[in-house]
């Protein structure tokens, strides 16, 4: 009976040692979890902070950029897919719009179309065009990012000449004036000439007569009217870019023709242009 005893009550020991083992244990893996979870609280409440600042500067920015692209929108016009003038010149651009054939206007689908209409009106209006069919002597257009003048071959040589007539004078005179308004304009001179074939003493091809032509305009504009010759660039086309077809005289004369490309600012040129007119009235 007594090793009974004695063995219930080893068992009743062992067991009690066993537990308070595993309890201390328990214990002191809980306090573990707690401690990891209080640097996970902890460090959980610092992202949270620092998350909150980077938001804030990216509210800032964005109100900012906002801000900005707003003011911006108020300022530029799109105007087709490259180019963008301000709302000054647009301004300007309605003004001019009023003085301009109605017609034609009522034909302008765009504000490009719009936009060539008042610039082809201010160029002329700086140009004494009262003896010219300004229809097929002189044409201006505004093509994406460039101005380009087409002037026929009747007001700047004779027949089958390279020499620059005095009949251009005055609108050579006025193009220079442009020119050496702005210092960031560049231009090319383009001849152009029908199919006709040509062969002299002279000229011995219809490339040689396009190129002879080019470069007397460049001359002329830099001797005559001081513009720098390292703005412009002389360029023969020969017959291979017609506007026109060859079969006909009248078809031919548009063919023969010198384009002035300008590359300007949109924006100081077609304010240089209102100012010429005014100057001009």
């Amino acid at each position: 009976m007594k090793k009974i005893a004695l063995l219930v009550l080893t068992g009743v020991f062992a067991f009690s040692c066993v537990s308070k083992k595993k309890y201390v244990a328990l214990e002191q893996q809980n306090g573990e979890l707690k401690s990891e979870l209080t640097k996970t609280r902890v460090e959980k409440e610092d992202l949270e902070q620092k998350f909150s600042a980077i938001q804030a500067r990216v509210d800032a920015y964005n109100t900012k950029i906002n801000s900005l692209t707003e003011e911006n929108d108020a300022k530029l016009v799109t105007v087709g897919d490259d180019l963008v003038i301000s709302n000054d010149v647009r301004k300007q651009m309605n003004e001019t719009l009023k003085h301009v054939d109605q017609a034609k206007l009522a034909e302008a689908k765009t504000l490009k179309d719009s936009m060539n209409l008042a610039v082809s009106h201010n160029l002329k209006k700086s140009i004494d065009t009262s003896s010219l069919n300004e229809d097929e002597d002189i044409a201006i257009n505004i093509n994406e990012t460039v101005v380009m003048i087409s002037i026929s071959d009747k007001m700047l040589f004779n027949t089958a000449s390279y020499r620059v007539s005095s009949k251009a004078n005055n609108i050579l005179q006025k193009l220079a004036d442009v020119i050496n308004s702005e210092p960031s304009i560049e231009v090319m001179v383009e001849g152009h000439t029908d199919s006709r074939s040509i062969n002299n003493a002279k000229v011995s091809d219809n490339w040689d007569l396009s190129v002879l032509r080019a470069t007397s305009v460049v001359r002329k504009l830099q001797d005559d009217y001081k513009v720098d010759p390292a703005k412009m660039i002389a360029s023969g086309r020969s017959y291979f870019a017609p506007i026109a077809g060859n079969e006909t005289a009248e078809d031919r004369a548009k063919n023969r023709r010198t384009r002035i490309i300008i590359l300007p600012n949109i924006n100081k040129f077609f304010a240089l242009m209102e100012s010429n007119q005014n100057v001009q009235g």
